[in-house]
């Protein structure tokens, strides 16, 4: 395999606490060209109840500081497997959210017209609706989706979207197929009694932190493997799918969570299915200035990013 020219910065040579903040120390290439994988930010929340997502991508950027380039697992870095840069953040209005969808999703198109992968730092979960509009251009793609909350949600005071209703959109505009979605670890108080009928009704497997425990780690990986099948995929996590515990910073959180060691595991299990991109949302700064919420989302994101630069790297290959 030929070496690759976009490298992080070496760390025993510029200490951790030297250089701009990028996302796991990779080159800044804002043009986006000539990347296998571009890690982005979507810097924009919808302004909730505890709003402060748009400040993520920041802070994550800090935090990613203390990854380093191989998996705890070993096997190739993904920094050798694919060239990988910060391509910097999606363009938004703060001011309206439709205009920042629109923003989004063309920032992602044009990098999807290249033929690179993304990798997104959140923003709150509606980031991700506008970079699936962005880069699912042909057929429908599988979902893992990791959250506390179902996101099938009909909307919010007459808004459609919002960070409660991307699986429900990505559905009815035929951007996933309903029955290769699985969402993990749903739980916590609920609006209403029906808020996971849209799963049942279109066919997606939803594995509750209940359904968690009575199955074990191990039977809903093979449960994952099983829905999402050899497909393209796409991971979506949203960090309130931990147990609090791992994540107070951010703006819903819910008690009874998955441990961060639970949710690596499953991450690691991916690698050797096609993950075409994903993304980690709703890490809120000001609900956690130490930064400990950003630095597990950096490691949830370091995964994802193993197991996309391996679908590349065989995609490159002329390999599934």
């Amino acid at each position: 395999m030929a070496e690759k020219t976009l490298q992080p910065i070496d760390s025993m040579e510029f200490p951790r606490f030297t250089q701009p903040a990028t996302f796991f120390r990779t080159p800044l290439k804002l043009d986006g060209k000539g990347l296998d994988i571009a890690v982005i930010g979507v810097p924009f929340d919808f302004q909730t109840n505890r709003p402060g997502a748009r400040h993520g991508p920041a802070q994550i950027r800090e935090m990613s500081r203390l990854i380093r380039r191989f998996n705890a697992q070993g096997g190739e870095s993904p920094f050798d497997l694919c060239d990988i840069a910060d391509a910097g953040d999606a363009p938004v209005n703060p001011l309206d959210p439709y205009d920042s969808i629109k923003r989004i999703s063309a920032f992602c198109a044009d990098l999807a017209a290249r033929g690179t992968a993304i990798l997104a730092a959140g923003g709150d979960h509606g980031a991700t609706y506008p970079v699936w509009k962005g880069t699912i251009k042909s057929g429908t793609v599988g979902v893992i989706h990791f959250d506390a909350h179902p996101d099938t949600y009909h909307g919010f005071w007459g808004n459609t979207h919002n960070h409660g209703t991307l699986l429900r959109n990505g559905v009815e505009e035929g951007l996933i197929d309903p029955k290769r979605v699985i969402t993990i670890g749903l739980r916590g108080t609920r609006f209403a009694l029906d808020d996971r009928d849209y799963h049942r009704d279109f066919g997606m497997r939803l594995i509750s932190m209940d359904d968690y425990e009575a199955m074990g780690r191990e039977a809903v990986i093979k449960e994952i493997h099983r829905v999402v099948g050899k497909g393209p995929a796409y991971v979506t996590f949203d960090v309130d799918g931990l147990d609090p515990a791992y994540c107070v910073g951010t703006g819903a959180p819910e008690p009874g969570g998955i441990m961060m060691r639970d949710a690596q595991v499953m991450l690691r299990s991916l690698r050797g299915l096609e993950i075409i991109g994903g993304d980690l949302c709703e890490v809120s700064p000001p609900l956690d200035p130490s930064g400990h919420t950003a630095l597990n989302g950096a490691n949830l994101m370091f995964e994802i990013l193993c197991a996309m630069a391996e679908t590349v790297a065989r995609r490159k290959a002329g390999k599934r």
